[in-house]
């Protein structure tokens, strides 16, 4: 059973690109950028789809300053380049998606692509050193944030010319729900751990069915938009992952000034 649970995440990373390259190209909406909000608040147009970036850029801080602080505990250190990378890309999300939401159009969505791309790669990085014990986390970082602006450029190139193909940049956004889970089972993770993504990856598969339903949880609500609702799902679901860094680490023996072979021996769970 191990044993099959170690080759699991290497047969996605296989089988997902192999997927997608035999569908062939995927475009992007021709409606895409036809969002139901049109709300004004300050002058600010769309501003449900604007201001609800907030909700990011406080998780994205809150992170920073709490995580920040204990980035060199044994429970945290290893993965804490990847972790660092995806708290500064929900930073980036905040500014890059309000400026896309004033006036959406496709060359500012780049810049709202771009940052959510960088999230994902973060995270990736940041689980795999946290449930395989590597010790190679900036070098997996920098190799996974090449990765994602490589799918952003590939769509704005395609689109540039008159095919967008958005099949890299959502494969940076699917690894993270596939693989994370693999290899929480393949490293023996907590079930607390296992939860913590669960809920997380619920709250953004929640986060993606509002997006869909954008009109329609608009006429429902009244008052806001199924895309403005996504904003707060996602922001939710990274929430919740921030507050198990948060929890596993400042509930640790070590925070109490006690020190146990699992503290000393870089976080890594026993198997």
């Amino acid at each position: 059973m191990k044993t099959a649970m170690r080759h699991l995440p290497p047969a996605i990373a296989a089988a997902l690109p192999l997927a997608m390259l035999v569908h062939g190209p995927i475009a992007q909406l021709s409606h895409y950028h036809d969002f139901a909000d049109r709300a004004q608040l300050f002058g600010i147009p769309h501003a449900g789809d604007v201001l609800s970036n907030v909700a990011f850029a406080l998780v994205a801080a809150w992170g920073l300053v709490r995580l920040g602080a204990m980035r060199t505990h044994p429970l945290l250190r290893r993965a804490w380049p990847g972790y660092l990378l995806f708290l500064l890309a929900l930073l980036l999300t905040a500014f890059g998606s309000a400026f896309y939401h004033l006036a959406p159009d496709n060359a500012r969505l780049v810049w709202d692509r771009l940052p959510i791309a960088l999230a994902c790669a973060g995270l990736l990085a940041g689980a795999r050193a946290d449930n395989l014990a590597r010790e190679r986390c900036a070098r997996d970082t920098l190799l996974f944030a090449l990765a994602a602006g490589a799918s952003v450029a590939w769509w704005a190139i395609t689109d540039r010319n008159g095919a967008g193909d958005l099949r890299p940049y959502l494969l940076m956004q699917a690894l993270p729900l596939l693989l994370i889970p693999a290899w929480q089972l393949a490293g023996g993770a907590p079930a607390v751990e296992r939860r913590a993504f669960g809920a997380a990856l619920l709250l953004y598969c929640l986060a993606k069915a509002a997006e869909l339903a954008d009109r329609p949880v608009l006429d429902a609500l009244g008052w806001m938009s199924g895309h403005t609702l996504k904003h707060l799902l996602a922001a939710a679901a990274a929430a919740l992952i921030v507050s198990r860094l948060i929890a596993r680490t400042a509930h640790s023996p070590l925070a109490s000034g006690r020190r146990t072979k699992y503290d000393t021996d870089g976080g890594r769970r026993p198997h």
